[in-house]
């Protein structure tokens, strides 16, 4: 429907509406003349009066304006930006709840998926909720009329940037530069030309600063922008990058000389892990943590085993099973991670590991590696899954399968696809990693049905 009507439908007298559930992107769900509509805002059981704020042809979309009736599962959000705020969704909803909600959301999928076959549901792996977010992308707008930059994550449903001057789930050391980091970008020369910062943490074990920013920027920057920057970077202890064009451009210039790295430790397998700021890493270092201990307990790993870790990044999961398995090979798409898993391989001294680079949504059966012993599978893909790999992966006849995943929707759809290879669900757990949103991870072991290996 065209934007004329999604107009009006804004000036319209809020309705009150009795919301029956929360759907899986952490909306209230109510119904009105026949259409569903699906409520920012609202929680089950609830009255609330809403405004409708676009309409389409089978649903509305509606934002709580107030509560009628509330949910005793209802919480005074802790963050005063969350009402305008998008980072978060679900700060009203109590924290036990949310990772229940998480719990359903998972669940219902997967048992929609393998046609209610019974399954294991293991504990969900929690952790802070507040203060966990090592990784994000920042936006930066010069707003003239409050002649000052801001920085932060946009408005729910808006371009605008939310003024903000603290943040719920940053990691502490990246909430600290919120304020000076605006204050600094309102002076520059370059200040309408800045559209957003890359922000990355780790942890300062090796001498090294923890924080990084990565800097986009439009138009070349003056040499003051630059010496104001170089600067603040100093002042605050961060490593400073400029990004002028894609991702390839990226360059520090602050401080020099020195590897292009920040580093995290994964204490119960005695390893240290390097990375670079423009490098996926897991944003929630708790979670990981916990994760990958979960992992290594569902691989039930024999010192005889070899595993395979596809879609392996930097080698997150890789170099914990290398611990305790004989032989590890990773495989990932991007040349780069797979430099930095031998790169990290190599400071932690292990030598039973080899990677690959490989493209595995295209054609996995033309690769040698896929056509090789292997004892154990580890998978964490993106959120489109890793349906394509299932059949090669399959064929290898892994005794074993544990499938990292950050969308329930394609983890489910390849739990199905799994079955019809020969491979049942054994157990399944969800993961908070991200505190306060409707972003469901999860954690599943499958194996081989009886007579089927």
């Amino acid at each position: 429907m065209g934007a004329r009507q999604r107009r009006r439908l804004k000036t319209q007298e809020p309705m009150q509406l009795a919301i029956s559930k929360l759907t899986h992107e952490g909306r209230g769900l109510s119904h009105h003349e026949g259409k569903v509509v699906f409520v920012d805002g609202a929680l089950p059981g609830e009255i609330v009066l809403a405004r409708f704020t676009s309409s389409r042809s089978s649903y509305l979309e509606a934002r709580t304006l107030e509560v009628l009736q509330g949910s005793s599962e209802r919480r005074v959000p802790p963050c005063p930006h969350f009402d305008a705020c998008g980072g978060c969704s679900l700060q009203h909803l109590d924290s036990l709840a949310q990772v229940r909600f998480k719990e359903e959301v998972l669940h219902d999928r997967l048992n929609h998926a393998v046609g209610m076959r019974p399954y294991s549901r293991l504990p969900v792996i929690t952790g802070p909720v507040s203060g966990y977010r090592r990784k994000a992308r920042l936006a930066v707008r010069w707003v003239a009329k409050k002649q000052k930059v801001l920085v932060g994550f946009r408005e729910q449903h808006s371009s605008f940037i939310t003024d903000m001057d603290s943040c719920l789930v940053l990691d502490p050391l990246a909430e600290r530069l919120l304020v000076p980091l605006g204050a600094l970008l309102s002076r520059l020369q370059a200040r309408e030309q800045i559209p957003q910062i890359e922000v990355a943490v780790g942890e300062a074990v090796t001498g090294t600063n923890a924080v990084a920013l990565v800097l986009r920027h439009l138009q070349p920057l003056a040499d003051t922008d630059q010496q104001a920057l170089v600067a603040f970077a100093a002042e605050n202890s961060v490593d400073l990058y400029l990004q002028p064009g894609g991702p390839d451009s990226v360059q520090r210039i602050f401080p020099t000389g020195s590897p292009e790295r920040l580093f995290y430790e994964l204490p119960e397998f005695g390893l240290l892990m390097g990375f670079h700021p423009m490098d996926f890493t897991q944003v929630n270092a708790g979670i990981n943590r916990q994760m990958l201990v979960r992992a290594i307990a569902l691989l039930e790993l024999q010192a005889t085993d070899r595993v395979l870790d596809l879609f392996c990044g930097l080698g997150n999961f890789t170099l914990p099973v290398a611990r305790t398995a004989l032989h590890v090979l990773g495989v990932e798409g991007s040349q780069a991670m797979v430099e930095r898993a031998r790169e990290n391989a190599l400071r932690n001294q292990l030598a039973n590991t080899a990677f690959h680079c490989a493209d595995l949504s295209q054609n996995p059966q033309q690769y040698e590696f896929l056509r090789q012993g292997i004892d154990k599978i580890l998978l964490d893909p993106p959120r489109s899954g890793a349906l394509e790999v299932l059949p090669a992966l399959t064929a290898l006849r892994p005794r074993r399968i544990v499938y990292v995943s950050c969308n329930p929707a394609t983890l489910s759809r390849d739990a199905a696809r799994l079955a019809e290879l020969g491979y049942s669900l054994q157990a399944a757990g969800a993961m908070d990693m991200f505190p306060h949103t409707s972003h469901v991870e999860a954690i599943a072991v499958f194996v081989p049905e009886r007579g089927r290996l």
